[in-house]
């Protein structure tokens, strides 16, 4: 029979509808039946392409035998994290805070008030790993609540308390200096990889914003080591097994160090970061292999992640049936795997020798360290040498890996995701003059302008499937849509994108700016949370608070307010005491605070015809500059003698006015690296 998550739309919910566990989604009706019978909570946290997540509901929450506990003992109550991240966030706060790691699936236990004092990631059914048994842990959490009711209560009491300390900002006076981004630098630098790049070591995470502030410092600094470690990254992460050698995209990390073995989750938030990345490499280099890259992430999630009506799908899973005839037993990376002989049958001996030279294809398989024998006698695809004069068999093999059976689809669209995902398509149209990357940002931005905004109260909504949820958006939502906005601006000058881009930020100042201490919380008071957080860390994904300070200062820029700097400045001023003394931690965070320190450059067009001087802009990497229409421009700028015109401004100074596209590479002054 199915319990209450039958009626939820997330589709990480849904997976659980027919669990033995008396699940509730997250409201006041779990927690008035945990206070109306005296019980605890217990809080099950993960998303719909987690593996782990998978693992936890097959062994523990299919169980007759522990959903019997659950019910006997606990209120249920499951939450997709990326529908709802702020109650992630605190919770995740806790656990890392208590046992020194975090993840999902997120295990923990709360009191009926929503207080936790009990916490973990993946538990197994019974003891093993060095874990406890989740069996194990409900009778004893059970006899804990019984017999220690009151301690228990007061220890949650004081995990919140300790929780705010530590998420409050000081609100100081400290901006931070050249000396934090050089600090920052060189931590960067000791961590990297120097032989495969990445930074750190397995498993390798990509995480873009470092190659964000990189690329920025090398473009202020010319310190040509920061390029070069953003280089080597996302070349051999491009030759690796992370990347889809057939399909496209990038997986969500690499279990080796190497960039060979990935986790086969694919994120859109990955291919929107990535792609920007590889875009800016190109920008820098004019090395058409960057440029290629970024081509790939974009077909992939073109053909895979877009919703009919426009807007992006949230992720892939990992796992998927190895069987057609048997579709519940699956397995990591099933879909993506290769045997030689399966080669042999469909490309023929030949053509099938020379695609296993290129793409590093044994005959027993290539992969040694496989202690669940998932890839047993079969090989993940990586670039070994020379691809050329092999589309022809790329495109046979992924016709037939078409019909294989799918991994799952996370089928949400969720409103920030798909707005860092329309950047990227935004850049790459200006970049790669790619009019399709253009129409794929517009209609996408359409979508979510249709079904995710609502115009009457200026409120932004998490996310969509099957009809708009109910869960209105966080700090992160409205920062990255409106960047978006100002991406899709400078692609094709529309006066709607800015004004729109200016709602969304003064909506988000008004709903979640601490005006005290500074900063921004990620979500808007409501009494369902127990805390109000202001997150910080730039990890799989950019901080909310990096991008409003980000978002303020473009728009400080294209409109001449003076509010939205200040804003911006506060925000800066907030973190800057934890930004000097963790800078590795928050390098879009840096990346804001470069922009606010930079003497500020405005390139204004004016007059018809500007094709030319929009290309000598675009070729160019200029992460300082912004790009207007003069109708746009808080100054009024004329066209020369009806000619294409553009006024360059630095620091608050212009230039004299050009009509040559070669003028203007002068005015512009950034060197091209052939």
């Amino acid at each position: 029979m199915p319990n209450r998550l039958a009626s939820e739309k997330s589709p990480y919910l849904l997976q659980h509808a027919h669990n033995p566990v008396d699940w509730y989604p997250w409201g006041d009706e779990a927690f008035d039946k945990a206070k109306r019978e005296d019980k605890p909570v217990f809080l099950s946290i993960g998303y719909s392409t987690c593996h782990w997540c998978h693992v936890m509901e097959h062994e523990s929450f299919e169980s007759e035998e522990i959903a019997a506990l659950l019910n006997r003992h606990f209120v249920s109550i499951k939450v997709d994290r990326e529908e709802r991240p702020d109650i992630d966030r605190i919770y995740m706060l806790f656990v890392q805070a208590s046992t020194g790691s975090g993840g999902w699936p997120m295990s923990v236990w709360l009191t009926p008030d929503r207080k936790p004092f009990y916490g973990g990631t993946y538990f197994p059914p019974d003891n093993r790993y060095g874990r406890p048994g989740f069996a194990a842990i409900l009778q004893s959490l059970a006899g804990a609540w019984l017999n220690d009711h009151a301690r228990i209560e007061q220890s949650g009491a004081q995990v919140i308390e300790q929780l705010k300390q530590y998420s409050n900002v000081d609100g100081g006076s400290y901006q931070p200096g050249r000396d934090v981004l050089d600090s920052a630098y060189y931590v960067f630098r000791r961590m990297f990889d120097s032989r495969l790049g990445g930074f750190g070591d397995a498993p390798k995470f990509p995480r873009p914003s470092i190659h964000n502030f990189l690329l920025r410092y090398y473009a202020e600094t010319q310190t040509g080591e920061a390029l070069e470690m953003v280089l080597l990254t996302l070349r051999e992460m491009a030759k690796g097994g992370m990347h889809d050698q057939l399909g496209g995209g990038f997986h969500r990390y690499s279990v080796d160090e190497r960039w060979f073995v990935p986790h086969f989750e694919k994120m859109l938030y990955d291919q929107a970061q990535l792609a920007t990345s590889y875009l800016e490499a190109f920008q820098i280099t004019h090395d058409p292999q960057y440029a290629e890259t970024a081509r790939d992430i974009f077909e992939y999630v073109l053909r895979d992640l877009s919703h009919p009506e426009g807007g992006f799908y949230s992720a892939e899973d990992a796992d998927s049936a190895p069987d057609p005839e048997k579709p519940k037993e699956k397995s990591e990376g099933a879909f993506y795997i290769w045997s030689y002989k399966e080669l042999r049958s469909v490309l023929g001996a030949d053509e099938a020798e020379a695609f296993a030279r290129a793409y590093g294809i044994e005959e027993r398989g290539n992969v040694d360290n496989d202690p669940h024998g998932e890839f047993s006698g079969r090989n993940i695809l990586y670039r070994a040498g020379s691809t050329a004069g092999l589309e022809n068999a790329r495109e046979i093999l992924l016709r037939i890996r078409e019909k294989r059976p799918r991994p799952h689809l996370d089928d949400k669209v969720l409103s920030g995701w798909n707005g860092m995902m329309i950047s990227a398509f935004a850049k790459g149209a200006q970049i790669l003059n790619e009019p399709r990357y253009e129409q794929a940002a517009r209609r996408a931005l359409d979508f979510i302008r249709t079904n995710l905004w609502r115009e009457a109260d200026s409120t932004l909504l998490r996310g969509y499937r099957e009809g708009p949820g109910a869960v209105e958006g966080f700090l992160d939502d409205y920062a990255f849509v409106a960047l978006a906005l100002m991406d899709t601006y400078e692609t094709s000058f529309a006066a709607a994108d800015l004004e729109w881009a200016m709602k969304l930020v003064e909506r988000a100042v008004e709903l979640f700016e601490d005006r005290e201490q500074g900063g921004f919380f990620g979500t808007r008071a409501t009494p369902d949370l127990v805390l109000r957080l202001k997150e910080d860390y730039d990890g799989a994904e950019p901080s909310g608070n990096s991008a409003i300070a980000l978002a303020l200062l473009r728009l400080a820029r294209y409109t001449g307010r003076d509010d939205f700097r200040d804003t911006a400045e506060r925000t800066l001023r907030a973190f800057g005491r934890r930004l000097s003394a963790a800078p590795s931690a928050m390098p879009q965070m840096l990346v804001a605070s470069m922009l606010a320190a930079a003497p500020p450059m405005e390139i204004v067009l004016a007059g018809p015809g500007e094709t030319a001087m929009l290309q000598t802009i675009r070729e160019r990497f200029l992460p300082r500059a912004v790009v207007m229409r003069a109708e746009q421009s808080p100054v009024r700028m004329a066209p020369l003698d009806g000619q294409a015109t553009a006024y360059v401004c630095e620091n608050y100074a212009c230039r004299l006015p050009v009509t040559d596209p070669a003028a203007l590479a002068d005015l512009l002054r950034v060197p091209v690296r052939a």
